[in-house]
């Protein structure tokens, strides 16, 4: 499961991209209970979210002409330079060459095959997010794209990641792990966009899942303050019971109470 033992293309970190970071940061504060610090003008106002005190995920002003809102992915990569080469080698793009974040660590932004964005993270004094799969944090990473069998060859030339299929009721999930992990280090699973209706129309992108106690709850709270609840509360055997959000601004992120709660 993920988790902060961070190794070689395990999610480390994610971030969100709005129009509007003081509007963002009140409705998640107020959605997940997080505190936000905002970051000043030596890192461009990039600032940070906090649960229960630990540092869990950033937040960035863009503009619309720099790209939609959203919460971006990040991977570990021990070198995000040739990992920029790899990219480009199996077909993605870089959209962000490499470049140094003071001495904190090493950034890319990238899109795969089917334009989807994601990043990497080659660190340096920062290691990534200072707690993982534990409530109102990160707990999953969900890819929906339109050829999952490209997608993951994609990611595993780039990441060497290694995937699994699941079967539960109604059908498989595709499962992935770092390389040489094994299936119990998985952190996230790959979708075909066609297989929801909802997907199909929105576009290929990565989802993150936020671990919560109260699923109903939270997805109530969220309607509140200004939010859209894109997929009611659902109960799934075996994983436990989700759903899909949008923050005010369109960003999509998803809400989960796994069915086993992690050690």
């Amino acid at each position: 499961m993920l988790s902060t033992r961070y190794v070689t293309g395990s999610p480390s970190w994610f971030d969100l991209g709005t129009p509007d970071l003081d509007a963002a940061a009140a409705f998640y504060t107020g959605v997940f209970g997080w505190t936000f610090r905002p970051g000043g003008p030596e890192i461009g106002g990039y600032g940070t979210f906090q649960a229960a005190g630990r540092t869990i995920a950033g937040g960035m002003t863009v503009t619309p002409e720099q790209g939609a809102p959203a919460w971006n992915v990040y991977f570990r990569t021990p070198d995000a330079d040739e990992t920029a080469k790899a990219v480009e080698r199996d077909g993605g793009t870089v959209v962000l060459q490499p470049m140094d974040v003071m001495e904190l660590g090493r950034s890319a932004y990238f899109r795969d095959p089917a334009g989807v964005g994601f990043a990497a993270w080659q660190p340096k004094q920062m290691p990534g997010m200072e707690a993982a799969n534990e409530p109102n944090t990160l707990s999953w990473v969900e890819l929906a794209t339109p050829d999952v069998r490209a997608a993951t060859a994609f990611y595993h030339a780039v990441f060497g990641w290694e995937t699994s299929e699941v079967t539960f009721p109604g059908g498989t999930y595709t499962t992935v792990n770092p390389a040489a992990a094994g299936p119990d280090s998985m952190f996230g699973g790959v979708v075909p966009l066609d297989s929801d209706p909802l997907e199909a129309e929105a576009g290929a992108y990565w989802m993150p899942y936020i671990e919560v106690a109260d699923v109903d709850a939270v997805a109530t709270k969220a309607q509140e303050l200004g939010g859209t609840v894109r997929m009611a509360p659902v109960d799934i055997e075996g994983v436990g019971r989700l759903a899909k959000l949008a923050d005010p601004h369109g960003a999509r992120i998803a809400i989960i109470k796994n069915a086993t709660p992690s050690p």
